[in-house]
């Protein structure tokens, strides 16, 4: 049976099971290296979490607000965020295995040198799109506001970019093994052409 959960419940290493966190202040706490299995976290202040390398499987964040969220070399399996705030959700190096990101706003998204197998971010306005060396299986984007993406060294695979409305694009030799919109082709040609060294004269 689901327990409420409390600021308390969260220390470096800790193991959370089955918790609901209702509108609880996590801000500027560290579950660093913790197990946090079964919880959700409704209208939450994460501003300043420290969940550096710890596992989350089967969790939900609903209408989460936090200015930093610091997750590197974390390993998030089964996991939902929705309709939240985020200035910059800092997932360095870290794993998804079926995650979900829907509504609200991410400044800041950074997945650089992740290893990503099936993440569906929808309908989510963000601001910068980190993927950067990283691995990626199974990435659809659908019905997203990307201000600019970074895609240097990144590994894509069966990726689905074309509900991405993007302003500006890093890396366009990235965008290898992704599915692309006939429009996003006309607004990556002159990328494409300088990365090819073309010389486009009317």
């Amino acid at each position: 049976m689901t327990s409420p959960g409390t600021a308390a419940d969260l220390e470096p290493e800790g193991d959370l099971d089955d918790l609901a966190f209702d509108s609880v202040d996590l801000a500027g706490l560290t579950a660093a290296g913790a197990r946090i299995m079964d919880c959700t976290f409704t209208g939450c202040d994460l501003d300043g979490l420290d969940v550096d390398g710890a596992r989350l499987v089967d969790c939900t964040f609903t209408g989460v607000r936090a200015g930093t969220w610091r997750a590197p070399g974390t390993s998030w399996q089964d996991v939902t965020i929705g309709d939240s705030r985020i200035g910059a959700l800092v997932a360095t190096a870290s794993r998804w295995t079926r995650g979900h990101v829907h509504g609200g706003k991410v400044d800041y998204l950074d997945l650089r040198g992740a290893t990503i197998d099936r993440l569906r971010l929808e309908g989510v306005t963000i601001g910068d799109l980190d993927l950067a060396q990283a691995r990626v299986r199974h990435l659809e984007v659908v019905d997203c506001d990307v201000r600019r993406v970074d895609l240097n060294g990144a590994q894509l695979a069966s990726a689905d970019l074309r509900g991405a409305r993007w302003r500006a694009v890093d890396g366009v030799a990235g965008l290898a093994g992704a599915t692309v919109s006939p429009a996003q082709v006309l607004e990556l040609a002159p990328l494409l052409a300088a990365h090819l060294g073309l010389l486009v004269d009317p």
